[in-house]
């Protein structure tokens, strides 16, 4: 199923979901991690080969990939001070833990290098997880940041009345954001992450939620995001919003009898 996003590049983008009639406990299943997007912070400036910083960036990834993040699907880390400091943020799709979860850090830490080289900050998004750098230090948790955002969509609309559909999945997502305040505690830390489906006549509609661990505002940061996803009067099939607070999408197919 192809998928477009805002910063007129293409690529190809699967969801598969379970059949579950209920919003308890589906997962996208996604068989491959898909590269989406990133976005080098020209501000902050490029670091030299062999300087404080690069010893501080490679601390910090070091710690990411020894420390128990593939448990929580979340890890944050701040090394050094002052112009070299280094914070380096991860956040795994809520239903990519351990070794998913670990694979996908791997590949986020070496695309960065590719695609961002040595500049100081960055942020990059993957299809299972995102992965943010920079050498400006911010108050946690999180302020909603608005501006380094993209958005996907699928290429076809919705069939049969737009209102209707787009009132019952925002109703939808209403009951998602209520599950994700519970802040789920898995014993290592707070989970802010949702999913389910929905039958929808002869379709059903899949839809996740998720926040960062350190979001200051999760529900007004949903609540934002999934206006993004019906801001026009042209609804597609499938659409998905992404930053560095929060990450929301929907999938609408066909609804197959067992």
């Amino acid at each position: 199923m192809k998928f477009s996003f805002s910063l007129s590049k293409r690529f190809v983008f699967f969801i598969l979901a379970l059949p579950f009639l209920s919003i308890h406990s589906v997962s996208s299943l996604n068989l491959t991690n898909e590269y989406l997007n990133h976005r080098c912070l020209f501000d902050q400036g490029k670091y030299r080969s062999g300087s404080k910083y690069e010893e501080n960036l490679n601390h910090a990834f070091h710690i990411m990939r020894d420390e128990t993040h593939a448990e929580t699907g979340f890890t944050h880390t701040s090394i050094g001070t002052p112009p070299d400091s280094v914070t380096v943020m991860l956040q795994c799709r809520g239903d990519t833990y351990g070794s998913k979860c670990h694979t996908c850090s791997d590949t986020a830490l070496a695309g960065f290098r590719k695609r961002c080289s040595r500049n100081k900050g960055g942020i990059i998004w993957y299809d299972q997880c995102f992965l943010y750098i920079s050498t400006i230090g911010e108050e946690t948790p999180y302020r909603i940041n608005y501006k380094d955002i993209f958005s996907m969509h699928n290429h076809n609309n919705v069939r049969g009345d737009v209102k209707i559909f787009t009132k019952r999945a925002m109703d939808f997502f209403s009951e998602l954001i209520l599950k994700v305040e519970k802040h789920v505690y898995d014993g290592l830390g707070l989970i802010f992450y949702a999913a389910g489906e929905k039958k929808l006549g002869k379709n059903k509609l899949y839809a996740m939620v998720q926040c960062i661990g350190l979001t200051l505002d999760c529900k007004s940061c949903l609540t934002w995001s999934i206006k993004k996803l019906f801001e026009n009067g042209n609804i597609k099939q499938g659409a998905r919003v992404l930053g560095t607070n929060c990450d929301v999408r929907y999938e609408l197919y066909p609804f197959l009898r067992s």
